[in-house]
């Protein structure tokens, strides 16, 4: 016999508590231990007015985006459905059972406006940040630093080559944000050499092949990390090439140490930060051991002597070739600026038998030493060392958490325009993963028995 759907009366009254109805186990209640705004409140308070109807709670609307980007939901129209939806969701961001959620709309106009003003969300990683070293999980001995591109919100067929963009053409926001940065290290002044295409929409974003498939308007998110756990200590955009990456890895070793007293002993990266001057910098300037691969053009394809056939004498400052002729420099700074030459006597190279070998095109042999040869040799030593190649192993880390930026938390592509739109998404985001590592590492404490 088929049933019939009982209909019950709807009680006049009920108790209903989203405490016990959000699982212990979820992951926002291990988040919700280390999420500490109060300060945050009070640094945003002077961009508030004093009188007029009160404003959306600024403190709700970090917290939805602290989901958003946990949880990789990345429309803000959807994010507020689902707060408006989920019980936990409303639990995180104490909204209760009737909290009303705000408007799309109010993220969009408080992040053009106050949010950028007070620098509200540099200073909500850095208050996570705070939180993982109170925590111990930041060791602050070996750091590792790597960068990514992320897709731009830019379509890759309305492009115009860079001779035939003006700034008349498109008066938007992304524009007068990319004016501001043309003489920043990290975007404008980064290179000479102008891209081949411009966005009308994104000017900023770098035209990019890089990773060999077809180019694409793209930005460089750059982390900087402590490798005792993963945690990020720093996050940066720039443009998408490889000078700019080189200038953020700098600002970032600067910047940590300035605000939080973080003196690493070692630094692990790839051969992109393995330039004479960029080792040059890390021993010399900063004291810190460069586990970094060098980056070295001294290759030949003519099957002539390369410059390691040559012996450097340090004592004598002079280089001596396969024959055991003596190449001297005059001092003389060539190229860069920091470069070096040595020479053989003319009469030498035109004596020797291995001149065919060694430079049948010239009359004598020019070997180039950069003022850091050093700090390179220093590098290839400890990267040839059981330690240097554990640093290479861990150093994977940071492409661990590139993939874990895209495939989970879906920041492949970009939703905000501009710079200052990428600086917004990359500092969420690294908070986000900041504070799910710290929900993965530090266990929640034991129910207390009633």
């Amino acid at each position: 016999m088929m049933g019939s759907r009982q209909v019950d009366q709807a009680s006049l009254f009920y108790e209903f508590s989203l405490e016990r109805h959000v699982p212990g186990s979820h992951l926002l209640r291990s988040i919700d231990r280390f999420v500490d705004l109060s300060g945050l409140r009070r640094e945003l308070s002077p961009f508030y007015s004093t009188t007029g109807r009160p404003s959306v709670d600024p403190e709700l609307m970090l917290r939805m985006l602290i989901v958003g980007y946990c949880f990789g939901i990345r429309s803000e129209r959807r994010l507020c459905d689902e707060v408006h939806l989920n019980l936990a969701y409303r639990w995180f961001c104490r909204l209760g059972l009737n909290g009303d959620v705000p408007d799309h709309s109010t993220f969009s106009k408080n992040r053009h406006g106050r949010f950028r003003d007070s620098d509200l969300l540099r200073r909500l990683f850095e208050t996570v940040l705070g939180r993982c070293i109170e925590e111990g999980l930041v060791g602050g001995e070996g750091f590792a630093v790597d960068g990514s591109l992320i897709k731009a919100d830019a379509s890759r067929q309305k492009g115009v080559e860079a001779s035939d963009w003006s700034t008349g053409m498109k008066p938007r926001r992304a524009v007068e944000e990319y004016l501001a940065v043309l003489d920043d290290a990290a975007f404008g002044a980064a290179t000479p050499v102008e891209p081949k295409f411009v966005s009308l929409v994104d000017p900023a974003a770098r035209w990019t092949g890089a990773d060999g498939g077809l180019a694409y308007f793209a930005y460089e998110t750059n982390y900087l990390i402590d490798l005792d756990h993963a945690i990020i200590v720093d996050v940066e955009p720039t443009t998408a090439i490889r000078q700019a990456e080189v200038a953020a890895a700098k600002r970032m070793i600067e910047g940590t140490r300035e605000r939080f007293d973080l003196y690493p002993a070692r630094l692990a990266a790839d051969t992109g930060y393995g330039s004479a001057g960029m080792l040059g910098w890390l021993v010399y300037d900063q004291g810190i051991e460069p586990h970094v691969s060098v980056f070295d053009k001294s290759a030949r394809r003519d099957g002539t002597f390369e410059r390691g056939a040559f012996t450097y004498d340090r004592e004598g400052d002079v280089y001596f070739c396969p024959a055991g002729k003596m190449l001297t420099t005059k001092g003389t700074l060539v190229n860069d600026g920091a470069t070096l030459l040595y020479r053989a006597s003319k009469f030498d190279c035109e004596a020797c038998d291995l001149k065919e070998r060694c430079t049948p095109r010239e009359p004598a042999r020019k070997v180039p030493r950069s003022i850091f040869e050093g700090a390179r040799d220093m590098a290839r030593d400890i990267m040839n060392s059981e330690e240097g190649r554990a640093s290479k192993r861990q150093r994977k880390k940071v492409e661990m958490l590139f993939a874990h930026l895209k495939r989970i938390l879906k920041l492949d592509r970009l939703r905000l325009r501009g710079p200052c739109g990428a600086r917004d998404e990359f500092h969420l985001a690294a908070t986000a993963q900041n504070l799910r590592k710290m929900a993965k590492l530090i266990p929640m404490p034991e129910p207390k028995p009633t």
